[in-house]
Protein backbone atom coordinates (compact mmCIF):
# COMPACT_ATOMS: atom_id res chain seq x y z
CA UNK A 1 0.00 0.00 0.00
CA UNK A 2 0.96 3.56 -0.73
CA UNK A 3 0.45 6.00 2.26
CA UNK A 4 0.66 9.13 3.50
CA UNK A 5 1.58 9.61 7.02
CA UNK A 6 1.13 12.97 8.65
CA UNK A 7 2.63 13.55 12.51
CA UNK A 8 0.10 16.09 14.27
CA UNK A 9 2.42 18.37 17.16
CA UNK A 10 0.50 18.58 20.17
CA UNK A 11 -1.68 21.14 21.12
CA UNK A 12 -1.35 23.60 24.16
CA UNK A 13 -2.83 21.59 27.48
CA UNK A 14 -5.39 24.13 27.51
CA UNK A 15 -6.52 23.08 24.10
CA UNK A 16 -5.80 19.43 24.12
CA UNK A 17 -9.71 18.35 25.19
CA UNK A 18 -11.17 20.80 22.38
CA UNK A 19 -8.63 19.47 19.83
CA UNK A 20 -9.59 16.15 20.13
CA UNK A 21 -12.91 17.30 19.95
CA UNK A 22 -12.76 19.09 16.57
CA UNK A 23 -10.16 16.26 15.84
CA UNK A 24 -12.43 13.25 16.18
CA UNK A 25 -16.23 15.02 15.11
CA UNK A 26 -14.97 17.37 12.27
CA UNK A 27 -11.13 16.17 10.64
CA UNK A 28 -11.83 12.48 10.56
CA UNK A 29 -14.85 12.64 8.95
CA UNK A 30 -13.68 14.63 6.51
CA UNK A 31 -10.57 12.27 5.62
CA UNK A 32 -13.09 9.11 5.70
CA UNK A 33 -14.76 10.54 2.62
CA UNK A 34 -11.57 11.37 0.70
CA UNK A 35 -12.21 8.92 -2.49
CA UNK A 36 -9.53 5.87 -3.43
CA UNK A 37 -8.71 6.18 0.64
CA UNK A 38 -8.34 2.28 1.62
CA UNK A 39 -7.93 2.72 5.02
CA UNK A 40 -7.16 5.47 7.99
CA UNK A 41 -5.17 4.36 11.04
CA UNK A 42 -5.03 6.86 13.67
CA UNK A 43 -2.76 6.83 16.92
CA UNK A 44 -2.72 9.15 19.70
CA UNK A 45 0.69 8.88 21.18
CA UNK A 46 1.27 8.83 24.75
CA UNK A 47 5.04 8.69 25.32
CA UNK A 48 8.14 8.64 22.89
CA UNK A 49 9.94 5.25 23.20
CA UNK A 50 11.76 4.21 26.77
CA UNK A 51 9.95 6.97 28.93
CA UNK A 52 10.93 9.55 26.64
CA UNK A 53 8.65 12.99 25.80
CA UNK A 54 6.58 11.90 22.59
CA UNK A 55 7.91 13.86 19.77
CA UNK A 56 4.01 14.32 18.00
CA UNK A 57 0.76 14.19 19.66
CA UNK A 58 -1.11 12.40 16.64
CA UNK A 59 -0.35 10.44 13.57
CA UNK A 60 -2.64 9.58 10.80
CA UNK A 61 -1.83 7.12 8.29
CA UNK A 62 -4.20 7.65 5.10
CA UNK A 63 -3.51 4.05 2.76
CA UNK A 64 -3.95 3.93 -0.94
CA UNK A 65 -3.72 1.62 -3.35
CA UNK A 66 -0.55 3.10 -5.15
CA UNK A 67 0.62 6.56 -6.21
CA UNK A 68 -2.15 6.99 -8.92
CA UNK A 69 -4.44 6.34 -6.63
CA UNK A 70 -3.54 8.78 -4.11
CA UNK A 71 -2.95 11.17 -6.84
CA UNK A 72 -6.84 10.85 -8.37
CA UNK A 73 -7.74 11.54 -4.45
CA UNK A 74 -6.04 14.54 -4.04
CA UNK A 75 -7.67 16.24 -7.17
CA UNK A 76 -10.89 15.50 -5.63
CA UNK A 77 -12.73 18.00 -3.30
CA UNK A 78 -12.88 15.71 -0.67
CA UNK A 79 -9.36 15.60 -0.40
CA UNK A 80 -9.35 20.17 -0.61
CA UNK A 81 -11.73 20.00 2.11
CA UNK A 82 -9.39 17.66 4.27
CA UNK A 83 -6.48 19.81 3.66
CA UNK A 84 -8.52 23.35 4.32
CA UNK A 85 -9.63 21.83 7.21
CA UNK A 86 -6.17 20.82 8.83
CA UNK A 87 -4.85 24.62 7.94
CA UNK A 88 -7.88 25.69 10.18
CA UNK A 89 -7.00 23.16 12.82
CA UNK A 90 -2.95 23.97 12.66
CA UNK A 91 -4.44 28.21 13.34
CA UNK A 92 -6.94 27.62 15.50
CA UNK A 93 -4.92 25.25 17.67
CA UNK A 94 -1.31 26.39 17.21
CA UNK A 95 -0.42 22.96 16.41
CA UNK A 96 2.10 21.62 13.90
CA UNK A 97 1.32 19.37 10.64
CA UNK A 98 4.05 17.35 8.70
CA UNK A 99 3.60 14.82 6.11
CA UNK A 100 5.26 12.20 4.19
CA UNK A 101 4.32 9.66 1.40
CA UNK A 102 5.89 6.39 0.67
CA UNK A 103 5.18 2.92 0.11
CA UNK A 104 4.41 0.69 3.32
CA UNK A 105 6.91 -2.30 3.33
CA UNK A 106 7.67 -5.59 5.39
Amino acid sequence: MYKVVAFWGAPKPSDLEAFEKYYAEVHVPLARRVPHLRKLVLTRTETGLEGAPAPFHRVAELLFDNPEAMARASEAAQWRAMREDAGKMVARFGVTLQAAVGWERE
